[in-house]
């Protein structure tokens, strides 16, 4: 099964991560704080396609800690407890970062279960939601985490993430593309700040494109149809 563009070119480094500059940009106190290898309880909020979940994987897998991964929408009180069970074992004994997305999903009882290791640190939390955290999170959960907020990503960021699209498609799928530099603009204003979506777009425009003379040429007519 072929993985989805945005999946397979997902940025392994903050460095890579287009957009969130606020946060991300080198000497800002979120990257400085990350970098520093202390990582604390925190909740990211914003919508769909700005880096969450990648800024959380990043962060997860320089960690050092045992890393469990849990989706709001399918997780239940079971799984919230086997990951708790690493707590004290030798699984743990790096530490447990938890990555939770979706978090708004669960209930108030499912919630109430992660206060007590993230209060005394067996457990680093990082979540993420689309939703407003202060309405959808227990209050008490939010008083134990930092709160950062992503933002919609700009035209340029995107057509950043999708030169580096186009370059990485070249070297992974032996192809060479040609595209015009007004296509790669409307894919990125047509997107409405989500990275995703644009990577989805571009990743169909690309397989849909006629080829001459051994490259695929990507046209602004193409991306428009």
């Amino acid at each position: 099964m072929n993985e989805p563009l945005a999946q397979r070119l997902r940025p392994k480094t903050l460095a890579d991560v287009c957009g969130q500059q606020h946060l991300l940009a080198p000497g800002r106190v979120f990257r400085r704080t990350i970098e520093s290898g202390k990582i604390p309880n925190m909740i990211f909020y914003g919508p769909s396609g700005t880096g969450k979940t990648t800024v959380a994987r990043i962060i997860a897998e320089n960690s050092g800690m045992t890393l469990h991964k849990l989706n709001g929408t399918s997780c239940g009180t079971g799984d919230i407890k086997a990951v708790l069970k690493d707590i004290g074992t030798l699984a743990g004994a790096g530490g447990i970062l938890l990555y939770l997305d979706e978090i708004q999903y669960l209930n108030k009882k499912q919630q109430q279960s992660l206060l007590e290791c993230m209060e005394d640190g067996t457990v680093t939390l990082i979540a993420s939601t689309t939703e407003n955290p202060y309405f959808y999170i227990y209050n008490a959960l939010l008083s134990r985490a930092t709160v950062f907020e992503f933002k919609p990503l700009t035209p340029e960021d995107v057509r950043r993430g999708l030169e580096n699209a186009l370059h990485k498609l070249e070297e992974l799928d032996g192809v060479r593309i040609e595209a015009q530099p007004e296509a790669l603009d409307a894919l990125a204003a047509a997107c409405g700040g989500d990275m995703r979506k644009a990577l989805g777009s571009l990743e169909f425009a690309v397989a849909g494109a006629a080829e001459t003379d051994g490259a695929k040429r990507l046209t602004t007519e193409a991306v428009r149809k």
